[in-house]
């Protein structure tokens, strides 16, 4: 049976958050030699490289994705945090304006009245829109009250 590609890459984010970078790199790869514009899988190769220490490698990898989607704000954030591992800070502030930019973006790309958000199944639990309802009466503090026959506390 073979694994679909979704499946594969599922398959390689398993092994990448066990720690096995080395599997999940071998995974990923076979996805990109078919698949060589599958963005995911590109991200999560640079991620590996990473995790292994490899920032060259890993800046490399990102890059690849950046061509992928240039203004995805993972990709800058990424590329940053690489960088910056790196000793490279220039670059890596360079890479985390753009992922600011991209974020401001992504902020200001609303969607049309009535238009679904692209992964709405992704959306977060929507607030229910109806007034809460407040008590007409508040209790008393039953807990200050004294008991019949009780002795009051002292005046301080």
């Amino acid at each position: 049976m073979t694994m679909s590609h979704q499946e594969l890459y599922d398959d390689a984010m398993f092994d990448y958050s066990t720690g096995d970078y080395a599997t999940a790199l071998g995974k990923l790869k076979s996805i990109l030699e078919a698949e060589p514009a599958n963005f995911d899988a590109q991200l999560a190769v640079a991620m590996c490289h990473y995790r292994q220490g490899d920032y060259p490698t890993a800046i490399a990898e990102g890059h690849k994705a950046e061509k992928l989607k240039p203004n995805e704000q993972l990709v800058h954030t990424n590329l940053s945090l690489f960088y910056m591992k790196s000793g490279d800070k220039q670059t890596a502030e360079k890479h985390g304006l753009q992922a600011r930019i991209a974020g401001w973006k992504e902020n200001m790309a609303t969607p049309a009245a009535g238009t679904p958000p692209a992964d709405s199944e992704l959306q977060m639990a929507q607030p229910k829109l109806t007034p809460m309802k407040l008590p007409e009466k508040f209790p008393d503090q039953p807990w200050k009250k004294n008991k019949p026959g009780a002795v009051p506390p002292p005046a301080h």
